[in-house]
């Protein structure tokens, strides 16, 4: 298995939450939780197309095209 895609995760979770700590810091409350919000939602599309994949390979190994 990959393990690239949990590192892009970990990494993308730390850049977030640093970038949100510098911003609260700076009383930009806001924007910290846009870019939270921001960070969610890219994590989900990558576990989205990870899912996807994960059920082709499903189908084809059962035949079920």
């Amino acid at each position: 298995m990959d393990v690239d895609i949990i590192f892009k995760i970990a990494g993308l979770g730390i850049l977030i939450s640093v970038l949100n700590i510098i911003l609260k810091q700076a009383e930009k409350e806001e924007q910290a939780q846009m870019l939270t919000l921001a960070g969610v939602v890219v994590v989900l599309i990558m576990v989205v197309q990870l899912i996807n994949e994960l059920f082709h390979v499903v189908r084809s190994v059962f035949h079920l095209f």
